[in-house]
């Protein structure tokens, strides 16, 4: 195993150098300093591709029950952060994609929410219904904090604070990172594990790969093809 990681640590190194190499000569061809770039003939070593962390469906279970729980008691961060869980698993939308989220984005008679992915582009997902609900009580909760601030919650945000100012993303993964920690403390999940369960899940429910594809965003289906 450790002959492994060093093989694939070289690999890494050596391709970053191989690019900054590639640059360096591209540079001196616009400039005129040499006549071709030599570092484009060289072949850089082929990466090893993983498979993403993920959620399986004990731990998914255990993370919705402990923010359900917390929800229950009715604090208004606790029932946002049940909203932000629920909109991640059943829309396997991107951290960036969820933190630039207003409410006009969001039509939750239809149970859809549009998103803005890499490059702008925009696609619509279906919202769940378990989403749905968390979602409305979240809203309820932010009338009350609007009300509480005098009208001062950021009136376009989807996620906000307690102060009404809309959710970093930086915010956001401090708050998944939490609960992804009482799941599995060693397993080094993340907020981004939450949209490759999402992928995993659907897949292993016998959904079509261009359909997840589409879900997800990916420019290319090889990208999603990493989930099977």
């Amino acid at each position: 195993v450790c002959a492994n990681t060093d093989a694939q640590a070289l690999k890494r190194s050596t391709a970053r150098t191989l690019s900054a190499v590639r640059g360096f000569y591209r540079f001196l061809a616009l400039n005129d300093v040499v006549a071709s770039n030599p570092a484009r003939a060289v072949g850089a070593p082929k990466l090893e591709k993983h498979l993403p962390g993920y959620l399986d469906r004990a731990q998914i279970d255990l993370l919705f029950h402990t923010a359900e729980v917390r929800a229950m008691e009715g604090r208004f961060e606790d029932v946002r952060n049940l909203a932000i869980l629920e909109l991640f698993y059943s829309t396997g939308m991107r951290l960036s994609e969820l933190q630039g989220l207003s409410r006009p984005d969001l039509d939750l008679i239809s149970q859809q929410v549009k998103v803005r992915g890499k490059g702008r582009k925009e696609r619509i997902l279906p919202v769940g219904d378990h989403a749905q609900l968390a979602i409305r009580n979240y809203e309820s909760k932010r009338d009350e904090l609007n009300g509480r601030l005098g009208g001062k919650v950021d009136r376009r945000a989807l996620f906000v604070g307690r102060t009404g100012k809309r959710l970093t993303g930086r915010a956001v993964q401090k708050i998944m990172a939490k609960f992804l920690s009482q799941v599995d403390e060693e397993a080094g999940l993340s907020t981004h594990s939450l949209r490759h369960t999402f992928a995993t899940h659907l897949l292993d429910a016998g959904a079509d790969l261009r359909a997840v594809q589409e879900l997800l965003g990916h420019a290319s289906i090889s990208t999603t093809q990493l989930y099977t």
